[in-house]
């Protein structure tokens, strides 16, 4: 049994521990590890990943993890990170997108063998207890100064929090307990936005058990890019892991565009290569910082962890194939993926110096003639210079597509 702990802090992981001796103990042996999801909307998204490829390392390393998707305190809400208070989701809403999350995370979590991983839903008890229950087995714990003195609700009494949200530690302290009693989980991992949570939970176990039970948290660092802006936001929004909602081509083009220094550091947070092999990609990545080798490795392994080996060398090749301008070795689907949102629509028939004009790639007859006779133009991979030539859809790609490129970045789509 390999301790991880090393591992995790090499890697920037860990930003908060409730004790990093006893948790370092704890891991000499196999423990029993939960993390929780928030069945807020249909797909997660990037950062959720932090925690479930945190999860995925633990389980690797011979630990047993096990992940909650919150059926029912997605029905309440956690106030962390709000302003102000969330609408509540309906029933079935709600039934649906933790269908979604689960099957999102089965693709992640080795649920072969019940003593690897489960996962399981919090409604399955939260939903059968009484209010009875809850206030006098469990609210009784909670000390109103000890809730208020916690920076998720801290944060939220100026602009108001309902009674709802309030309660909605308690619930996930009766996840920790019921899951050490019943699982035997010792250690729970979240984001540090979480750390008030959890660290309830913590409590809510020592109270009931006694101080010395071997239970403990700790929190993943929330990552931020080097310039300070949120990671895994686009300039689309949030990148998710359903691939209909983010494709593999756009999260690959995500990690290859990040800079120097966020490439190594995400390499460690998400990538499974060993702490050598990181080390030996920086060194070479730095020694020829224009390669970009350190970002071509890391969107290709965050890709192919994501969705898979063939989704991975698809993005790859699209990728390659912008930049080499051999638009004509794309699919139908791949040209829509890439140029889908340049698309006008084009008249059969007309010069290409007059198709140029008509997609934005010339202001003018003469700037197109310029562009022709400077050879900076390709249609549908070929560079040409014959602007008398009429297009029509025999030339398209597909019967349809008219990609035009001009220098090496520039590109424009027709379509019939």
């Amino acid at each position: 049994m390999k301790n991880i702990i090393d591992d995790l802090n090499y890697r920037g992981l860990i930003e908060q521990y409730s004790d990093e001796k006893a948790v370092r103990e704890l891991f000499d042996s196999k423990q029993t590890i939960y993390c929780g999801f928030d069945p807020s909307a249909s797909s997660m998204h990037l950062g959720n990943f932090v925690m479930i490829c945190l999860l995925m390392r633990l389980q690797r390393a011979g630990h047993k993890v096990i992940a909650v998707v919150g059926g029912g305190t997605g029905m309440i809400g956690d106030p962390s990170g709000k302003s102000k208070e969330r609408n509540l989701q309906d029933e079935k809403t709600l039934a649906k997108n933790t269908a979604s999350i689960r099957a999102q995370l089965e693709r992640f979590i080795d649920l072969s063998d019940p003593e690897k991983g489960e996962l399981v839903n919090n409604y399955d008890w939260l939903g059968k207890m009484s209010m009875i229950d809850f206030l006098r087995d469990y609210g009784k714990y909670f000390p109103i100064n000890y809730m208020l003195s916690k920076e998720i609700v801290k944060s939220r009494l100026e602009a108001g929090i309902s009674f709802t949200e309030f309660s909605y530690q308690i619930l996930q302290s009766i996840d920790f307990y019921k899951l050490h009693h019943e699982h035997g989980v010792t250690l729970q991992i979240g984001g540090n936005d979480q750390w008030g949570n959890l660290t309830s939970g913590l409590e809510l176990i020592r109270k009931i058990d006694g101080e010395n039970e071997k239970v403990g948290v700790m929190t993943a660092r929330l990552l931020m890019r080097s310039d300070g802006k949120k990671f895994g936001k686009s300039e689309q929004g949030a990148l998710f892991l359903d691939p209909k909602l983010t494709s593999p081509y756009a999260l690959y083009q995500y990690f290859i565009n990040t800079t120097d220094e966020d490439a190594v550091r995400y390499l460690k947070v998400f990538s499974f290569l060993s702490k050598e092999e990181i080390e030996d990609i920086a060194r070479e990545h730095f020694a020829s910082p224009g390669a970009r080798i350190a970002q071509k490795k890391l969107a290709y392994e965050v890709t192919m962890t994501i969705h898979g080996q063939e989704a991975a060398e698809e993005a790859v090749h699209m990728s390659e194939v912008l930049f080499s301008g051999r638009v004509n070795e794309l699919k139908e689907e791949e040209i829509e993926e890439l140029l889908g949102s340049l698309k006008k629509p084009l008249e059969e028939g007309l010069k290409l110096e007059d198709v140029l004009i008509g997609l934005g790639a010339a202001s003018s007859k003469r700037e197109a003639r310029t562009f022709l006779a400077g050879n900076s133009i390709s249609l549908n991979g070929e560079k040409t210079s014959d602007g008398e030539k009429l297009i029509g859809k025999a030339d398209a790609l597909f019967g349809k597509y008219v990609v035009i490129r001009r220098g090496k970045k520039n590109y424009y789509l027709g379509v019939f």
